[in-house]
């Protein structure tokens, strides 16, 4: 997964500790702040990451939020704000767990998300994240030269805000995330209107064939701020990624399995979209995981080695004689916890095997899935820390890791537990399946972002221990907010391909989607591991070409194999919006780059673009309770469909004369 940072692009800074007094870190005012924060970043994350197949992160945003809300407040410092934009980041990481878990409804086997089971299971695995990447904080963040990308820009937005003079810096960014939450959520009402069409969306036949049916492919532009802004977020050569991987399916792929085949161009070419040519970009995300692991394997036990000898310091009566900034949670206390953790996750295991009819290998089932939690979760948990170090979270192939652990999970199932059980528990073994990947990617989520908030504490000289208390205070606020989320938005929209979900409106959960055909797939013995193949030497290609651009640019160009695997299998109506915003992204920072203060206005734009996600994300939100509570599908549509013409056309001027206004804005206002 590339997870659209709004630090994507950090200031040339740095990374010496704060010389900014610390304060109070752990306060009830920035506890709850950070909470309430947490609220509504998570529901934001959960409904875009639903619709796009993107989250986005709040670190920067939190911070911002809170240093211009205490700013005047008796007794703030960079603590407690380190403290806030902690507890938002965690939670707002943790809704990448919709990645997984929606699956479970898009197969048919569970019709909504019972709430305790749900909310335990993000919970166990958050915690189980924070866990794990406790003794991996002295190797990889204090004693380490990872250059964590994005930690490194959330503590310079934190210094710069409490320095003396940042009160006019702090209400303009916070005026940024203001009018991006406005103008993007005030958009999505008009849509919603049907006054201005959604997209501009077209399939055709190419020439050939001999009754017309010509090969099928088309474009859909999604006329969403929060889209455009992703792009801006990821940067210039992430987009061009996402464009070769967009072209390669509905310019190649696409065309060539829809060449001969009748039927009306959308349904046809949707259909081998779907069904096909996303497990293309499947294999293609899997080889660029694997290469990643690949190159991180010597540094990766590196660190884990150094993290087990320094973890001899933590021994009883030596953890006081650290200094406080080197004072984490007590090893034993992490052992502990960990341990409370796989208690609850082997009942769950237990009672989901139970009710799946699985009962005759239970065992087998709970006791295999507790050691592949165990095992696998710590083994991503170290990947994806180090990763996030050194590429960045943004970067992070969380989608391949995510791959890879339901792979796994399955073939296991496959070869040793279903031989000896009846043909009919084929299904039950692909929820189980899910089951298990939910738990483990809810520990690769927090992992891939943790170490980054750790980093941040560095530099700002926070209490490492008080942070990490506040990332599981995090976790369990996006736990509990993220299954009646899910829920709303099931009953409103539904997922692609749930039982009795109409296609036209469903939210597209594509990550799920992929993962619950995997999953099904494998087990089942008819995954088309052809198209895997296929995918596998685009990504070796794509590997090739990433090193040879890199090596003869200077590292300035890339092609991100990743980037190039999710432009094939996310919908079109996502990739071709965040193609515009890269390139939008790309001018505003070449404009920015003349004015007087260059780094502080990339910054604004930054946080303008995380306002438009949070807008319109929210506004998804509210639409979806209306439809739930008044059963109407469209309760604010003013017009019908003989306006849709008529609706494109002022969507696509409305929306270019907005964003064009919003840059330009922007780039005054420096």
């Amino acid at each position: 997964m590339i997870r659209p940072h709004p630090n994507s692009r950090p200031p040339t800074v740095t990374t010496q500790a704060s010389t900014a007094p610390l304060g109070t870190e752990l306060t009830a005012r920035g506890i709850v702040l950070g909470i309430l924060i947490t609220l509504v970043f998570t529901a934001a994350n959960v409904y875009f990451g639903l619709k796009a197949g993107l989250t986005f992160a709040t670190s920067i945003p939190a911070a911002v939020i809170s240093m211009a809300l205490l700013r005047r407040a008796a007794g703030n410092s960079i603590g407690e704000t380190n403290i806030v934009q902690t507890i938002a980041s965690s939670a707002g990481t943790l809704s990448s767990i919709i990645f997984v878990l929606p699956g479970l409804v898009m197969i048919g086997w569970w019709t909504g998300f019972p709430y305790w089971m749900s909310v335990t299971l993000c919970a166990l695995g958050g915690v189980l994240g924070v866990m794990y990447s406790i003794p991996l904080r002295r190797a990889l963040v204090t004693n380490s030269p990872l250059p964590y990308p994005e930690g490194v820009a959330c503590a310079e937005v934190l210094k710069v805000g409490h320095a003396a003079d940042s009160g006019e810096a702090n209400r303009q960014g916070l005026a940024a995330i203001v009018a991006g939450t406005v103008v993007s959520a005030g958009f999505s009402i008009v849509v919603a209107t049907q006054l201005f069409a959604a997209n501009l969306a077209q399939y055709f036949r190419l020439p050939g064939g001999e009754k017309g049916n010509g090969p099928a492919t088309g474009y859909d532009l999604n006329f969403s701020f929060a889209l455009l802004a992703v792009g801006h977020l990821v940067g210039l050569w992430v987009g061009i990624a996402i464009l070769v991987g967009a072209c390669i399916a509905w310019l190649g792929g696409v065309p060539y399995l829809t060449s001969g085949v009748d039927g009306a161009a959308e349904a046809v070419a949707l259909f081998a979209w779907s069904k096909k040519v996303r497990f293309i970009g499947a294999g293609c995300i899997a080889v660029a995981a694997i290469w990643t692991l690949i190159k991180l394997a010597r540094p990766v036990v590196s660190g884990l080695h150094s993290a087990a000898m320094s973890a001899r310091v933590r021994k009883a009566g030596k953890a006081d004689s650290l200094p406080r900034n080197e004072q984490d949670i007590p090893i034993g206390t992490v052992g502990l916890i960990t341990l409370a953790c796989m208690l609850p996750i082997g009942f769950m295991l237990s009672s989901f095997a139970t009710s799946a009819g699985l009962g005759d290998q239970l065992g087998l089932l709970v006791v295999g899935g507790v050691v592949y939690v165990v095992l696998m979760s710590f083994f991503v948990a170290a990947v994806c820390g180090y990763m996030a170090g050194l590429i960045g979270s943004s970067n992070s192939p969380l989608s391949g890791v995510g791959i890879l652990v339901v792979i796994g999970v399955s073939l296991l199932l496959a070869l040793v537990v279903k031989p000896m059980l009846p043909a009919s528990t084929g299904q039950a073994l692909v929820a189980f399946a899910l089951f298990v990947t939910a738990v483990v990617f809810a520990v690769a989520t927090i992992s891939n972002d943790n170490l980054q908030d750790l980093k941040t504490g560095q530099l700002v000289d926070a209490t490492p221990w008080r942070q990490q208390v506040a990332l599981i205070i995090g976790v369990v606020a996006g736990a509990i907010v993220i299954p009646p989320v899910l829920d709303l938005l099931n009953q409103a929209y539904g997922f692609a391909g749930a039982p009795g979900v109409d296609p036209k409106k469903a939210l597209a959960a594509p990550q799920a989607a992929l993962i619950s055909a995997l999953a099904k797939g494998v087990i089942q013995g008819d995954l088309n591991w052809e198209l895997i193949r296929i995918g596998a030497f685009i990504g070796v290609g794509c590997i090739v070409v990433d090193e040879v651009m890199k090596r003869a640019s200077g590292g300035k160009a890339h092609l991100a194999p990743l980037a190039v695997g999710l432009g094939i299998y996310l919908p079109m109506n996502s990739t071709l919006m965040i193609v515009i915003g890269a390139v939008a992204g790309w001018w505003f920072d070449k404009r920015a780059s003349y004015k007087r203060h260059p780094e502080a206005t990339k910054q604004l734009g930054v946080l303008l673009a995380s306002g438009l996600i949070v807008g319109e994300s929210l506004l998804g939100v509210i639409l979806a309770a209306i439809v739930v509570f008044s059963g109407n599908g469209a309760p604010l549509a003013l017009v019908g469909d003989s306006f849709a013409t008529a609706g494109q056309v002022l969507g696509l001027l409305a929306f270019a004369g907005i964003g064009i206004g919003l840059y330009r804005w922007l780039l005054s206002k420096s």
